[in-house]
């Protein structure tokens, strides 16, 4: 027998590997007589090892001692110590755990005996930031950086030869089926046994088949979110380093990609769909061969089943480890996870998402069929079913309705048709919750058939009679499998097992009869009738479109639009954002929800421009009345600009008497100043810092929010003078203190007026929006209106976020303050989605702008445009929009308020009516701007179906600012996805 030294481990001959029992103390003593350093001992979990984390007499951290499991020998703990040595200089951006070193470079390495023989200790590098273990969501980033870690430790590890590799480990996917055979037994519940069991041979007989052609090397094995160390400044937590090289071999390469994913299945919201950014990351440092990215998802589930048969064996065979059994229940849920698809939908997805999926882009569709699937049916007796989020049929709200399908149905009937068809792999708009947390299944894998006449099914091919019982029916075509579904009334004339002939009857089907036809790789497994968007193209890969068997055309090319972004991009100027790195494509409103074109309905928070609702009927209808009719510039005379003026100006106090009307808030804004500076006679103007007010030239110049523009306080032309941001919760003067940002903001008025700049303007968002529905102070407007006209000055309220009834308590921010500005700006909320601003001021100030000449917009005040603003101002009188703000603003004030009770990471909440600004924040005390979480927190509000954005200098708050038209309904969905996310994200309550 060879010495100790050169024992290697053989998972198979070991009864149990029970961890070492070591106390705190006994550890203590092990780190001061053995290695030198006198520390305190904190224990650790571990499988199979024992750990300790060393603290110095200040408490910080030192060092970790590790104790090996006495079944390892000396090669093994060498191995693991030249890998990571190897991984730490090829990878000198990511920290390793690597073994400390005495003076002369040997590791600060001993053996100790343990009650079941002598075992290895030895120091490492402790690396602050903590694992990314616990239930907390993983955000895309974390994924895609675990991704990226494996796929760097596997490159470095590529060419490492060691004798110490040359072990048989339980956790070796390479022995997974044997593991599971010896462990399985542990698995008390019968029914979890017997699925752990099944995957296992479904998994193994597919990795089996493969073997041969996935590449061997040195694995870390083991680079779980247990494993990898989160930077400690990252926020959300972002991997960069690795600990435990313990189950350090010689595996299949791809192997260390499955490891890590499958420790991402356990955490809170996650599903497989989710672990495909560390696919594409991984895919992306060390490119995964077509059979490794085959491999991949049937070594997840092996990994899955080895975890839940070793951890019930491990907490049989040592009751003490609480480690063990603390894992337990997270190793059950991985399992359940990397199991919940069939596997070859899993690999399908893979594929897709690696860019090597076997399946072309064009659509896999039938053969011509030598008989057509129905006897004496034409194409043109059959008409088509549009049930995607671009069909006309879904006009106002039409998709909430339910038997809307049967509606649209019995209009075709009534139309002449024979018989009535939907497309295959097309998401239904009629399968969409309007409210849903997850996804539904909309996408069809198949073609439903209503027929509105007798017909008779026919063979469209000769074939074998698969299976055949009432209202249903499959049978051999070709390569694939020809699945019927009828009413169970329905009697097919064939049995399982009979021949069929091209013509021979199948079924003989009654006017009012349905058939639902789907085809399916004969090897495949059966498809639901519609699937989640998130694994379409996961199922769509195993089956093909039915449609020539019914004389139909395919769709031919099911990936048409995916390259929408990257055109956008190209044709598109950049520096016009999108919302989210990977946004939803979104084709479809109505009232307070978007929806996509996977089917996928969202909540819409953010959208201050459409208060009546997404497509309301009355503004879709008035437009297209008048656009029959005419539409032209406001030079031509007609009724609807000067109905449209007298009811906007008479929503205004005097002497605020005469319209101006343009296209957009930037223009206002900008049409506003010259105003002002025109009036008054003087070119210097005063603003709020902090704040955005347009992309004009004079709108940009007095616009000073920081995420606008970085360098906006620095660029501002000379006659633009910024005073402080009147923010009382986290400005220079907060809470009652706040009072003194009136009296110095008028301070600096006098100044420039002393020194002969008087303020020809002072414009300021008279509720202020960029910050977050933050409200001025009280006086605060009267105050330094007042000073500003002292000098000859005039007040411009910007309205364009505010205005229109947002607030709820007031229809204008001004009345909050309780004061009248000179000018008032307005925008968004007039047009409902068409472009529309306008800017109200007195008849003296709007005379004087003859002095510079005359004003005209070409489409500002057409027919069109002032019969919006109409219709817009009829609809929020009619249907009571700015109550419904104050009532359900309240309301949902309210249930955000609670939650702030419960998160330490909301600091404020912020707003009136359908106006609010949820801050988030790091401490309540410093206000550290909580500027990451909040990204975190959209794109997993995005996940579970909600549209909401950040806003602020800082990008820490949340704007909430839907339609007008939302109800408590969905103001509770909004509050309780919030209430969700924040518990996935870890947030403490």
């Amino acid at each position: 027998m060879l010495p100790d030294e050169y024992r290697t481990i053989d998972f198979f001959t070991e009864d149990a590997l029970p961890a070492p029992r070591m106390t705190p103390a006994e550890a203590e003593l092990i780190a001061a007589e053995h290695l030198g350093l006198t520390a305190r001992a904190q224990a650790l979990g571990s499988q199979q090892d024992a750990n300790f984390l060393l603290h110095a007499d200040d408490g910080t951290p030192a060092a970790i001692l590790k104790i090996a499991n006495p079944a390892f020998g000396t090669v093994e703990v060498e191995a693991q110590d030249a890998a990571a040595d190897l991984v730490a200089s090829a990878c000198p951006e990511l920290r390793i755990a690597t073994v400390l070193r005495r003076p002369d470079g040997s590791p600060r390495r001993t053996t100790v005996d343990t009650e079941n023989g002598p075992a290895l200790a030895r120091l490492l590098r402790h690396l602050p930031g903590g694992t990314l273990s616990g239930p907390r969501h993983l955000s895309s980033g974390t994924v895609a950086g675990m991704g990226t870690i494996a796929g760097k430790v596997s490159t470095a590890l590529r060419d490492f030869r060691h004798p110490g590799l040359d072990r048989v480990l339980q956790w070796d996917p390479q022995h997974a089926d044997r593991v599971v055979a010896k462990l399985a037994g542990h698995i008390d519940e019968p029914d979890r046994r017997t699925a752990v069991r099944t995957a296992t041979a479904e998994a193994w007989a597919h990795v089996r088949k493969l073997a041969a052609a996935l590449p061997v090397q040195a694995v870390h094995l083991d680079l779980t979110d247990d494993n990898l160390i989160r930077h400690p400044d990252s926020r959300p937590p972002m991997p960069d380093g690795v600990i435990d090289f313990g189950d350090v071999t010689t595996s299949w390469a791809v192997g260390e990609l499955a490891v890590s994913l499958s420790s991402m299945l356990h955490h809170d919201g996650m599903e497989p769909h989710h672990v495909l950014p560390a696919v594409r990351a991984f895919h992306a440092v060390r490119p995964l061969s077509s059979e490794e990215a085959e491999a991949v998802w049937p070594l997840v589930v092996l990994r899955a089943a080895v975890l839940v048969a070793s951890g019930r064996h491990q907490a049989a065979v040592d009751e003490d480890n609480v480690y063990a059994k603390a894992a337990l229940d997270r190793e059950w849920r991985i399992f359940e996870q990397a199991t919940s698809l069939p596997l070859p939908v899993m690999i399908h997805l893979i594929g897709h998402a690696t860019g090597m999926a076997d399946v072309p882009a064009r659509t896999a569709q039938a053969d011509a069929p030598a008989r057509p699937l129905l006897r004496d049916l034409a194409t043109d007796d059959i008409t088509l079913l549009d049930l995607s989020t671009d069909a006309d049929s879904w006009d106002h709200g039409a998709w909430m309705d339910a038997g809307t399908e049967a509606r649209l149905v019995a209009s075709a009937f009534a139309d002449g048709a024979a018989a009535v068809a939907t497309r295959y792999a097309q998401a239904r708009l009629t399968r969409t919750p309007a409210l849903s947390a997850v996804s539904t299944a909309t996408v069809p894998t198949g073609i439903d058939l209503w027929l509105g006449r007798d017909a008779v099914v026919q063979a469209p091919a000769a074939g074998e009679v698969l299976a055949a019982a009432p209202g249903h029916v499959e049978l051999t075509h070709g390569a694939q499998t020809l699945s019927l579904s009828f009413p169970r009334t329905v009697q097919p004339v064939v049995t399982a097992g009979a021949a069929v002939q091209v013509g021979d009857d199948i079924a003989h089907l009654g006017s009012d009869a349905s058939v639902h036809v789907a085809l399916r790789h004969a090897d495949g497994p059966a498809a639901p009738r519609l699937v989640r968007p998130e694994y379409a193209a996961g199922w769509l890969a195993l089956t093909a479109d039915p449609a020539p068997l019914l004389g139909l055309p395919a769709d031919s090319d099911r990936t048409r639009g995916s390259d929408l972004l990257d055109r956008r991009d190209a044709a598109f100027a950049p520096v016009q954002e999108h919302y989210y790195a990977n946004p939803p494509r979104i084709e479809r409103g109505w009232r307070h929800h978007l929806l996509s074109t996977d089917g996928r309905a969202y909540l819409d928070i953010v959208n201050n421009v459409t208060p009546l609702g997404h497509a309301h009927p009355r503004v879709e209808q008035a437009v297209s009345r008048q656009l029959r009719r005419l539409n032209t510039n406001s030079r031509f005379h007609y009724a609807s600009v000067v109905e449209f003026t007298e009811r906007l100006a008479a929503l205004l106090p005097d002497p605020l008497d005469t319209v101006f009307l343009v296209n957009s808030g930037s223009e206002a804004v900008d049409l506003g100043l010259r105003l002002a500076i025109g009036a008054s006679g003087r070119h210097d103007v005063v603003a709020l810092r902090e704040a955005y007010h347009g992309w004009t030239y004079a709108s940009d110049a007095v616009s000073t929010s920081l995420q606008d523009n970085p360098n906006a306080l620095a660029t501002r032309p000379s006659w633009v003078h910024t005073v402080d941001s009147p923010n009382s919760y986290r400005g220079r003067h907060r809470g009652p203190d706040a009072v003194r940002y009136a009296p110095e903001a008028v301070a600096v008025i006098d100044e420039l007026a002393a020194a002969g700049h008087p303020a020809g303007a002072f414009i300021g968002e008279t509720f202020y929006g960029n910050a977050g529905g933050v409200a001025l102070p009280d006086g605060y407007l009267a105050q330094v209106y007042a000073a500003v006209r002292r000098h000859g000055g005039l007040a411009v309220a910007d309205e364009v976020q505010v205005g229109y009834g947002r607030l709820g308590h007031w229809f204008w921010g001004f009345e909050q303050q309780q004061a009248v500005p000179d000018i008032v700006c307005v925008a968004k909320a007039m047009g409902n989605g068409h472009p529309l601003g306008a800017v109200i001021t007195s008849r003296a100030v709007a005379d004087r702008y003859r002095d510079q000449g005359y004003f005209f917009s070409s489409t500002g005040g057409s027919p069109v445009s002032s019969i919006v603003g109409l219709t817009v101002l009829d609809t929020l009188r009619d249907e009571d929009l700015q109550g419904n703000a104050a009532r359900v603003g309240g309301h949902l004030k309210s249930r955000l308020e609670t939650l702030a009770d419960r998160y330490g990471i909301i600091g404020a909440v912020h707003g009136s009516g359908l106006y609010l600004g949820l801050e988030l924040v790091r401490d309540r005390a410093g206000l550290e701007p909580a500027t990451e979480e909040t990204a975190e927190l959209c794109d997993r509000m995005l996940d579970l179906g909600v549209i909401v954005q950040p806003t602020g200098d800082h990008l820490n708050i949340l704007k909430i600012k839907p339609p007008l038209c939302i109800d408590t309904t969905a103001a509770d969905f909004f509050a309780d996805m919030l209430d969700l996310a924040l518990t996935q994200l870890g947030h403490s309550r």
